[in-house]
């Protein structure tokens, strides 16, 4: 693998912005690569809709189940091209059956419904791992970007949903104005016709056409995700950086040794010769030197160079003393609690003890007094607060008598009583004073109009006078039972019967008897108009 001849930009990149230089590496080969996958798997596709034409679903199946065996193919196309060596359409189909032969079992078994596929099938075809080993290698790469890899596959099976969707809308929009009119769509797919199975096939070939253009993404995307992470572990922008720094330099480094060896030649040539006659010199001077003295068989630990003022004893002395000193050793006593010995009882320090007690006692008078303290300077800030709380009115107080209202609590409307229900006035003034009079004039000529009268006073005098709340959209029957809830029996007596006379009269047609004007006028006065006799 040569980094120096990569056609990509190596250097670490997010998850997602990997992912998109898959898109860019399929759309750079996509010429190759969707000629490459369709010249393998529509004649496979082809095939299997043979072997299984009465079961379309089953030929579907066994298609998409094989895809991991199809991916390999767009994988070597990748890997080959990104070192700038991209195989022609006839060496990748040449390929193609070599690359198949590893591990092919486990990738349709046990591993083809990984989510992290396209991730992991590198580590098996480009590094030619197995077994432990594999999983190991697995195991370090997906510490980080497997969950981008996770992504990529369940994007991906919502990207072929969308595109058989779109390409069976495509295929709709297409026919010809005229030929839609005519077909019937219902008879077509009918399930008791059985006529429906070219829809399936269409449906299979669609899928297996738009294949051919997600595929090579899908398996460029994991790809890439397998290069960032290697980036990563490996350095391989680091390395690839030093490479190229070698070879800047390697121009320069043969630059400097021509430069200098001519410098050489050009030196005079009595220069030469004094170096000569020293080199001739050399060993006669060596002869005549002093032998070396003898190793000493106590090391550096024997004592030497004695005859000066700072000797070897006195620098590991002075050596010594510096090292037993900070910030080499920062001695320290500590003093602290524990455990009685079971052979020696340890005797308890009376000083340390009443020195404990006595620090105790200062730190228990000290905080007493910063309690004082503390209630002395939380009284004064409560002051402050209040007098600022005072100065602020006293200071605002001709903005505040203007705008206090703006600042009060919406007061809620008391809703009015209804003026009319039942389609009748029930408003005081609409009524007259004595109603009993009014009834008993009216009952001969108008029976309808003095029993509605009634019916209208009491409802006007449970609102105004009983402050019942009734509303408009209230029937007879509600109205009944809020009487009820007053708990009196007289009133509750009355307004029954009157109810009952009125729901007759007005929906049912039926006169009430004439021994009711008096019953009805009777009860009316000794609810409300005690004082009157009856």
């Amino acid at each position: 693998m040569r980094l120096t001849e990569v056609n990509v930009a190596i250097r670490p990149r997010s998850g997602w912005e990997a992912l998109d230089l898959g898109v860019l590496l399929a759309r750079r080969h996509a010429g190759l690569l969707m000629a490459s996958w369709a010249l393998v798997t529509l004649p496979i596709f082809a095939l299997l809709c043979l072997i299984f034409w009465d079961y379309p679903s089953i030929a579907i199946l066994v298609f998409w189940w094989l895809k991991p065996a199809y991916e390999r193919l767009p994988l070597y196309i990748l890997s080959n091209s990104l070192f700038g060596n991209t195989p022609t359409l006839k060496q990748a189909l040449k390929a193609y059956p070599r690359l198949l032969k590893p591990q092919l079992l486990a990738s349709l078994t046990w591993r083809r419904i990984s989510s992290t596929r396209s991730f992991d099938m590198p580590v098996m075809q480009l590094e030619g791992l197995s077994g432990a080993a594999r999983s190991q290698r697995l195991t370090v790469l997906g510490q980080k970007n497997a969950g981008g890899a996770t992504w990529l596959t369940v994007v991906g099976v919502h990207v072929e949903f969308a595109l058989s969707l779109g390409l069976a809308a495509l295929f709709y929009l297409m026919l010809p104005q005229q030929l839609e009119l005519d077909w019937s769509w219902q008879s077509l797919i009918a399930p008791e016709q059985n006529d429906w199975m070219w829809l399936e096939h269409m449906s299979n070939g669609l899928y297996a056409l738009l294949l051919i253009v997600w595929e090579p993404v899908y398996v460029a995307c994991g790809f890439s995700l397998y290069l960032n992470r290697r980036t990563a572990l490996e350095a391989w922008d680091i390395e690839l950086a030093f490479r190229q720094l070698r070879q800047r330099l390697t121009g320069v480094a043969y630059a400097a040794l021509l430069a200098v060896g001519l410098l050489f030649s050009q030196l005079p040539n009595t220069a030469m010769a004094a170096i000569d006659i020293a080199d001739t010199a050399a060993p006669s001077s060596s002869a005549t030197a002093d032998p070396l003295p003898e190793q000493d068989p106590l090391g550096p630990q024997a004592e030497r160079l004695q005859k000066q003022a700072l000797n070897s004893q006195t620098a590991q002395q002075s050596i010594k003393l510096l090292l037993d000193k900070p910030p080499f050793k920062n001695p320290e006593t500590v003093t602290r609690w524990r455990l009685r010995d079971s052979e020696k009882q340890a005797e308890p320090d009376t000083d340390f003890l009443e020195s404990l007690i006595s620090g105790l006692g200062k730190l228990t008078k000290l905080w007493k007094s910063m309690e004082t303290l503390a209630q002395i300077f939380s009284a004064l800030l409560w002051a402050a607060l209040f007098a600022l709380i005072a100065w602020i009115v006293w200071r605002y107080r001709d903005w505040l008598n203007t705008f206090t209202g703006r600042f009060a609590l919406p007061q809620r409307n008391k809703s009015a009583p209804p003026s009319q229900m039942f389609g009748l006035e029930v408003a005081p003034e609409s009524l007259p004073d004595d109603i009993c009079s009014e009834v008993s004039q009216l009952w001969d000529r108008e029976p309808r109009a003095a029993l509605g009268l009634l019916y209208r006073a009491l409802l006007s005098r449970l609102l105004h006078d009983y402050r019942l709340g009734l509303k408009s959209a209230h029937t007879e029957h509600e109205v009944l039972q809020l009487v009820e809830s007053l708990k009196q029996p007289e009133l509750d007596q009355f307004s029954s019967v009157l109810t009952q006379h009125w729901q007759n009269l007005a929906y049912g047609h039926n006169l009430p008897p004439a021994s009711a004007k008096a019953s009805l006028c009777n009860s009316w006065r000794q609810l409300f108009e005690p004082g009157v006799a009856a």
